[in-house]
């Protein structure tokens, strides 16, 4: 059977939170079981956004430190990278504190580039998605815990959803967006061709309420790990007591023949109802998330500009 790792961790102290961590991967084989010397391992965090710091909206920089540390320790060369829709992923990683740790581990951010994969679903012929994350050998995927405005929840499904090239993040948004059902197919085969090998989710300080960045930090204390993203979610949405019919990307693995019944998962350590949590807040109401045409063709605009003319101009 499918195994989820779930562990209580109340620290993000870095000495506290690598216990937890070798804790949490130990029923799965731990760290050498997923990596092996020499590999290209991409670290998959939530750098979701620059404008708030302190909401808890962005995977903690002590987890992608500590399993950094980790791979780099039985050999794996890790690099850091996302595609926020706004911004760049150093940018928004510099905003969330993360380039102290970066650098004292010399850990490269790199910036996602797409290109054109083909999935067997004949809703989507093909999806653009980064190229550096499909070329990767390893990809560990670093969701948050979070609410959502449009999906009711953002776990390790969404997260991946980030190896999506920014502008293209924005305008799927705008284009199946408003379809949740449409857009929960799409996420989850998003990750299907992702495949990481190995998700660890992060609720020591989840988002809850008016997410993905407009809720406010809840204090969980747990730490949740897989080699299969979507038995993990299904564990959490079972943990936090969320009905998996309200859930867009948990509808569309079940619809799509992939892993969907909490009782085809085995856990290892602690179960979801040994962390049960009764009054997890979803957002007030569901709606679409809408970037705004005007807002998408500014940023599209400055991001050609950049590439093509000013990055041409200096070289």
């Amino acid at each position: 059977m499918t195994q989820v790792s779930l562990i209580k961790a109340q620290s993000y102290d870095l000495e506290q939170l690598r216990t937890s961590l070798e804790n949490l991967l130990m029923p799965l084989g731990g760290i050498s079981a997923f990596v092996k010397k020499g590999d290209r391992v991409l670290l998959k965090p939530n750098l979701l956004t620059a404008s708030r710091p302190t909401k808890e909206c962005t995977t903690r920089k002590e987890i992608v430190y500590c399993v950094a540390q980790m791979v780099q320790e039985v050999g794996g060369k890790p690099f850091l990278g996302d595609s926020p829709a706004f911004g760049s992923a150093k940018g928004v990683a510099k905003a969330n504190g993360y380039l102290p740790l970066c650098e004292a581990l010399n850990l490269p951010i790199i910036e996602f580039q797409s290109k054109k994969y083909s999935v067997d679903n004949n809703n989507f012929q093909h999806l653009r998605l980064s190229k550096e994350a499909m070329e990767a050998d390893v990809i560990i995927n670093l969701p948050k815990i979070k609410s959502h405005m449009q999906l009711s929840m953002t776990m390790g499904v969404k997260n991946l959803f980030g190896c999506v090239p920014g502008k293209m993040k924005a305008w799927w948004h705008m284009e199946a967006g408003k379809d949740a059902s449409r857009f929960g197919e799409m996420l989850v085969e998003t990750a299907k061709a992702i495949n990481p090998d190995l998700t660890i989710i992060d609720g020591i300080i989840a988002h809850e309420g008016n997410g993905p960045s407009a809720g406010e930090p809840r204090e969980l204390g747990i730490l949740g790990a897989s080699h299969n993203v979507f038995a993990l979610d299904v564990a959490i949405a079972d943990m936090l007591n969320v009905c998996s019919e309200i859930v867009p990307t948990l509808v569309a693995q079940k619809k799509l023949g992939l892993l969907s019944d909490i009782k085809d998962i085995q856990f290892p350590l602690l179960k979801p109802e040994e962390l049960r949590v009764l009054n997890w807040k979803l957002p007030e109401t569901l709606m679409s998330i809408d970037f705004g045409l005007p807002r998408v063709l500014k940023s599209t605009f400055k991001h050609f500009y950049i590439k093509l003319i000013k990055e041409t101009i200096n070289s």
